[in-house]
Order: C-alpha cells, then sequence, then structure tokens
C-alpha cells in the first residue's frame, strides 16, 4: 500500500523525529515511510515497522537491503498489539486506524513520548481524524491537536481495503455493494433487522432527494461536525457507486447527507430529515468549521481510549 507522500511527510513533520531515536510505526506499506524514518533517526536510531500482511513486510526488506538501510526492521504482527520486544519508543507513527487508541501503544512509548495516528470520532466507519499525542510524565496520553485524514482499518489479517471490517450493521453484496452502520446497533436485534429496513427504506425507489444548493460540500468538515455532536443515532451508508454518506437514523427513519450535497431520505416526512437539516444548518451557521478547529479528548475505556471532539 502506498499514501500520498504529501500526507505522509505531514504525519512525519507532526512526529518531529530526532536523530538517535527509536520509533515504531504501524503498517508498513511499500517501505518508503519507514525509509524515511531512517533517515531521520539516522545510523543511532531504530526504526521497527510492523504490518499485518506478510507479502508488504517481505517487499519491504528487499527493499531496504537493496538500498543499504539497515537500521529498519520489518516484523509480521498485528500493530494494535505494537511491537513490545523492542520498546520503549520515543516515537510511534500508525497508517492505518485502530478502532481506539492502543493501550499497547501508550504502555510501549517513553515518557514525553509522540503518537501520530488516525483515530475514529464516532461509532461508524470511516469518520476519522489524524491526532498528535503525547505521552506525559502519568503516562496518559494527551490530545495535543487534530488534522483531517484517516487511513484503511488496522485488521486481524489481510483484507480488502475499500470495504469497512469494522461496525458494519448490514451489507449488500449482490446485485452491488451498500452497507450501513448505525449508533445505536445495541438497540437491534440479532438479525439487524432495524439497521436492514433502513438501509432498504434509503435504497427504495420511493426514497425522496433533497438537494442543499451546491454541487460538492467540504466533507472532512461535515463529517466531523456531524460526529462532534456525539448523536446516539449517527449513521453512515456505504454506496454502489462508491463513497459513504452520514447522518441520523432510527428504527422506523434515515436520512443522510452525501459528498455532491445530496440529502437522501426515506420520506418528506421523515423525522431524521428534519434533523440532518437542523445539523446541516447549524454547521453552515457556524462557519463549517475546518477539522483543526476542534479539540480532542481521550476517554478511557477496555484497552485503551477512545477519541471524542468538541468546540
Amino acid at each position: 500500500m502506498r499514501s500520498n507522500p504529501l500526507v505522509i511527510h505531514r504525519e512525519l513533520t507532526l512526529l518531529d523525529v530526532h536523530p538517535a531515536q527509536r520509533v515504531c510505526e504501524i503498517g508498513t506499506g511499500s517501505g518508503y515511510s519507514g525509509a524515511l524514518l531512517s533517515s531521520l533517526v539516522g545510523e543511532d536510531g531504530r526504526v521497527v515497522s510492523v504490518d499485518i500482511d506478510p507479502y508488504l513486510v517481505q517487499w519491504a526488506r528487499c527493499a531496504h537491503h537493496e538500498r543499504g538501510v539497515r537500521n529498519v526492521r520489518c516484523v509480521v504482527g498485528d500493530g494494535r498489539q505494537g511491537f513490545a520486544a523492542e520498546a520503549p519508543y520515543d516515537r510511534l507513527v500508525a497508517w492505518c486506524t485502530p478502532p481506539h487508541l492502543p493501550k499497547a501503544w501508550v504502555d510501549q512509548s517513553q515518557v514525553g513520548g509522540v503518537i501520530v495516528t488516525p483515530l475514529p470520532v464516532a461509532r461508524v466507519p470511516q469518520v476519522t481524524v489524524v491526532a498528535e499525542i503525547l505521552v506525559d510524565e502519568e503516562r496518559t496520553p494527551r490530545v495535543q491537536r487534530v488534522l483531517h485524514g484517516g487511513y484503511m482499518e488496522t485488521v486481524s489479517s489481510p483484507c480488502d481495503p475499500d470495504t469497512p471490517t469494522r461496525l458494519v450493521d448490514w451489507e449488500y453484496r449482490l446485485p452491488s455493494a451498500a452497507w450501513i452502520s448505525v449508533g445505536w446497533r445495541k438497540e437491534d436485534n440479532e438479525l439487524r433487522d432495524g439497521a436492514r429496513g433502513a438501509l432498504d427504506r434509503l435504497l427504495a425507489r420511493s426514497s425522496i432527494r433533497e438537494t442543499v444548493g451546491e454541487e460538492d460540500i467540504d466533507w472532512g468538515s461535515w463529517r466531523t461536525w456531524a460526529a462532534a455532536t456525539d448523536d446516539h443515532y449517527l449513521t453512515a451508508v456505504g454506496w454502489p457507486s462508491g463513497g459513504i454518506a452520514v447522518g441520523h437514523s432510527t428504527p422506523e427513519s434515515i436520512a443522510v447527507l452525501r459528498h455532491d450535497g445530496t440529502i437522501l431520505a426515506d420520506r418528506r416526512a421523515s423525522p431524521s430529515l428534519r434533523i440532518v437539516r437542523d445539523w446541516f444548518r447549524a454547521w453552515d451557521r457556524a462557519g463549517r468549521p475546518a477539522v483543526e478547529e476542534y479539540e480532542g479528548t481521550l476517554h478511557p475505556q477496555q484497552e485503551g481510549w477512545r477519541l471524542r471532539l468538541s468546540r
């Protein structure tokens, strides 16, 4: 896998790597970012690169060997567990999105260490930010800033990077792919009748479309605003044509806003449609804030911390 070099440059700038430091990267990819880290830490430093995909790890090993890179160790493993054998690390960077900030990453960091990673900010897929995190004297992670961005999800085995692997409550694979993720999944039954019914109503020919008067919206700004509501009924939908839409649903109603500025809803009298309209008006009145205008706080949970945003 390969990321945009400009994005890699941004994340490595945030990471603030110095010579002789020890760095752990989660997600080996092509080996490009590992080579950059190798140069930043110098001969006296050390880089450990962890990836779940043996093919990518072997590819990067060969690339580093051919180029004379000797201070990078590429290993196969579940990046969510870090790599304790060479801890502690001064810096940790992730090129994939864990379900929360893993406790292992904090435990394997030095006091004063920096972690740069994408993190979810909602209980639905693909609503993420990139967070710069400092591990303080009490070994507690503190968010320094958040930026727009995200990467594919961390997984326990190689998978299709275009399909969410977590928090999908119902999906269709044939005749064309579509999926739904709802924040109220714990209230649904084991057959996921509520989520399936909401998706069916949205995909039905009788569903309605409403434009907000523009061809394209700032998707990062919109989905971050929706996530910051921390609404229990926040919903994401994946479309046959690609991309996602974010909005609101209940077992009886659904409405979502797409990249192209179109709101889709099950009916004109939909309670969810009214809520999405209200969210959109509030977002517009607030000046459609950029992701960087939000503050992030980490909340402890089992095996790590959940990131929440506020303004």
